[in-house]
């Protein structure tokens, strides 16, 4: 094994372990809420979303199948956790959470608030360079299928990395007509509008290729 395998093995290995932690979490805070960990990544999944999500967003955001996801979610709206919404096309199906569902969130939100306090041990210079790192890993899972895509600055039509040049805040988010360093990218914005295949491809290759100070 070269320097750079055993390196890349050890970022691998790091994430992988904060993976088995926070799973061994959701087991622990689902069982006590009375959910199994499926039914709270759905739950923190609507809690997360900005609107009301498909089943099948559901279902590819968690990598789980279709029936799974179905047979989750009906039992969340059995449990008055979650509510079915019938679409224009009645085939098409969105859930959102009840006051029930954002009240057990609010209640379970351990596993989010111990990371920030991990988080909150970096400097700033550490926090930008994770968030981009973050946004760079994020973007190649996407690209190969392995994660529901997610609404990341760098797929978004309004991102214009280093639109700035060397400034401190180099990018710029058009929708908010605002300059921005990698302290401030999105990796779940609210406002996230996809950008065309060829817009995307030149933002991944201009955020890519220019380093940050």
């Amino acid at each position: 094994m070269n320097v750079r395998e055993d390196r890349l093995r050890r970022i691998a290995l790091g994430f992988s372990r904060i993976g088995i932690a926070l799973r061994g979490l959701a087991w622990k805070r689902a069982a006590a809420e009375g959910v199994t960990p499926t039914q709270g990544e759905i739950l923190q999944q609507l809690a997360d979303s900005p609107a009301p999500l498909r089943l099948g967003a559901v279902a590819g955001a968690l990598s789980i199948s279709a029936p799974t996801a179905s047979d989750a979610v009906s039992s969340l709206v059995k449990k008055g956790l979650a509510a079915k919404l019938a679409q224009d096309d009645k085939r098409a199906v969105t859930i959102r959470l009840t006051a029930a569902g954002e009240d057990l969130i609010a209640r379970t939100r351990y596993w989010p608030r111990l990371l920030e306090e991990a988080a909150g041990t970096l400097s700033e210079q550490e926090q930008a360079a994770t968030l981009r790192a973050l946004t760079k890993i994020i973007a190649s899972l996407q690209d190969e299928g392995a994660i529901f895509p997610q609404r990341l600055c760098v797929s978004c039509r309004h991102f214009r990395p280093f639109a700035h040049g060397d400034r401190p805040e180099p990018h710029h988010c058009a929708l908010i007509d605002r300059a921005y360093g990698d302290l401030g990218l999105q990796l779940s914005c609210p406002d996230h509008e996809q950008a065309e295949p060829d817009q995307q491809k030149l933002q991944r290759q201009r955020f890519d290729a220019i380093q940050s100070t």
